[in-house]
């Protein structure tokens, strides 16, 4: 790997990391002010918000310029978000603003590594990336836990400045206060990224009709339609698994934010040894053998309402996240190649993002309704499982057309091809 990708990799961390952090005091602070339980399910959509809305631009942007000083100005986006929170503006809002500067950054990290790398370390770069950041997952949400704690929060709380006082007084605000240096940290990181030397793209004069020219082209690939349709159905399930072990850690085992967040960090740990594996032993030709695993994972989740033990979660936890990271890379790596040769780096991740996080949306505003219409944590996460493993099986049943129409049409060339050999 060059010496570039290091730096890339290290900004992610800990933008990544922040953003985990930021999740856990974002419910803790809705929490502590008595927000009803919908407001606290609908973090993970307002997130996902602007990467839906701004789609059409974040891509063309990302092209247009270097993608370290793209990175620079989205960190500094999530700074103002942090910012809005700590000073008084409703979380939901605030969070919105943090997945404004995500949304940017996201084609960015991802379009730069197919300037930097040939696509034969496509799959090993995208089992970095993942594992990286499934790593900053999990030790965000255990930042966050900590920092929303009480012998943490109560230790930042004391300190004294003796110049100024400030207004923070909970333990959310606290540690919102805490990660902001973490995203200047981010932030100096990703002004050490060097120029890859690839030409920047022009941004079009209508970029509405550009990225649904770039969208529409994806989805009529044969291969890129279902390595699209897989991660994001995945996505969507792992962006809102966040909370959905949250919600079920309070139902089922009565846990705190704080016991509940190691909880979240054990599901990303399997998900990091999915990541790890699937880069070691999956090549880019065989991607779309894993998609029965997809199915699994909405299973699975239905099957967490049935465990009401810590010690038979741990290992269930693991195993569904890992079935997700081994599902995820060889499908991304294959999307990314495809988006690439199709229309260019950031435009595909931004094609990608913008379907991924609809996806986080929908399944989102779905749990968050189902709350709200007053069904039970149990209740709402078997329905989101159904709707997981249901759609899952519709996709596989669409490659496996897919491959027969191929095959038919193969098979129809060769017999004309045999057939013009006889007659000649």
């Amino acid at each position: 790997m060059k010496r570039g990708f290091f730096t890339i990799m290290s900004a992610q961390f800990f933008s990544s990391l922040a953003d985990n952090a930021l999740f856990v005091g974002a419910v803790q602070l809705l929490r502590s002010s008595g927000a009803p339980e919908w407001q606290q399910a609908a973090l993970v959509p307002m997130f996902a918000l602007f990467y839906v809305v701004l789609a059409p631009f974040v891509g063309a942007f990302a092209d247009s310029r270097p993608k370290g000083q793209v990175m620079l100005i989205s960190n500094t986006i999530k700074i103002v978000g942090c910012l809005m929170m700590l000073f008084g503006t409703h979380p939901l809002m605030a969070y919105a603003i943090v997945g404004l500067g995500a949304a940017a950054y996201s084609p960015a990290k991802y379009g730069i590594l197919t300037e930097l790398l040939p696509a034969s370390q496509l799959v090993k770069a995208n089992g970095w990336i993942e594992g990286l950041t499934i790593a900053s997952i999990i030790l965000g949400v255990l930042l966050g836990g900590q920092l929303v704690g009480h012998s943490v929060s109560t230790a930042l709380l004391s300190v004294d400045f003796p110049i100024f006082t400030t207004s923070i007084d909970t333990a959310p605000e606290a540690a919102i206060s805490v990660l902001i240096f973490v995203y200047l940290l981010a932030a100096w990181f990703n002004s050490r990224i060097p120029h890859t030397g690839v030409a920047m793209r022009k941004m079009e004069v209508n970029l509405i009709s550009d990225f649904l020219s770039c969208n529409s082209r994806l989805w009529r690939d044969r291969l890129g339609q279902i390595s699209l349709a897989t991660t994001t159905l995945f996505w969507g399930v792992s962006g809102n698994l966040r909370f959905i072990v949250l919600a079920w850690a309070s139902a089922a085992l009565g846990y705190s934010v704080t016991q509940a967040s190691s909880l979240v960090g054990i599901v990303a740990i399997g998900t990091a040894v999915g990541a790890v594996v699937a880069s070691m032993r999956m090549k880019l030709e065989n991607a779309t053998r894993v998609m029965p695993l997809g199915i699994a994972m909405g299973l699975l989740v239905i099957l967490l309402n049935f465990i009401t033990d810590v010690w038979l979660a741990a290992p269930f936890l693991i195993l569904l996240g890992g079935l997700g990271g081994f599902l995820v890379v060889p499908m991304n790596a294959l999307l990314q190649h495809r988006g690439h040769n199709l229309m260019g780096a950031g435009r595909s991740i931004a094609v990608q993002n913008f379907n991924e996080q609809a996806c986080i949306l929908l399944l989102g505003g779905f749990y968050s309704l189902s709350t709200g219409l007053g069904l039970s944590p149990f209740g709402a996460i078997t329905a989101f499982g159904v709707v997981v493993a249901g759609f899952m099986w519709l996709i596989q049943r669409w490659h496996a057309h897919n491959c027969i129409h191929h095959k038919a049409v193969v098979d129809h060339l060769l017999s004309i091809a045999r057939n013009d050999t006889s007659h000649g």
